[in-house]
């Protein structure tokens, strides 16, 4: 199976900066696509930001200039830079890859999420 780290969320006030990073492992032939996304209180879960094995992204409006996505793919890591970070950015924020894998003796490509990490931004 595959696993997902998150790391790097707390408290910040308005204005701050916080750096995510999400680590895979585990049976991984190739990483596709590996996204952020986050769910406030109340809320559906939403996208924040993609970003290919080609390394195309692609970000929320909300977000676009204040956040940037990048990935090590020798570490199977993705990233998410977060300046300016605002009240209504406060979430949990959850990491998803797109993977091929082997399940039992089947490889197949599957999605994964990592368990979130919590962002808090306030005073």
């Amino acid at each position: 199976q595959v696993q997902l780290v998150e790391s790097g969320g707390g408290l910040v006030q308005p204005g701050g900066s916080l750096r995510l990073s999400c680590a895979a492992s585990g049976i991984i032939f190739t990483i596709y696509t590996m996204g952020w996304y986050r769910q406030a209180p109340g809320k559906q879960r939403e996208l924040v930001a993609i970003i290919t094995s080609g390394d195309s992204t692609n970000y929320a409006d909300s977000v676009k200039g204040r956040f940037t996505i990048s990935r090590d793919n020798a570490k199977n890591t993705v990233y998410l830079q977060m300046n300016s970070l605002k009240s209504e950015d406060t979430a949990v924020y959850y990491c998803n890859a797109d993977v091929l894998t082997t399940v039992a003796v089947t490889t197949s490509r599957r999605a994964f999420w990592g368990q979130g990490t919590q962002v808090t931004v306030s005073s």
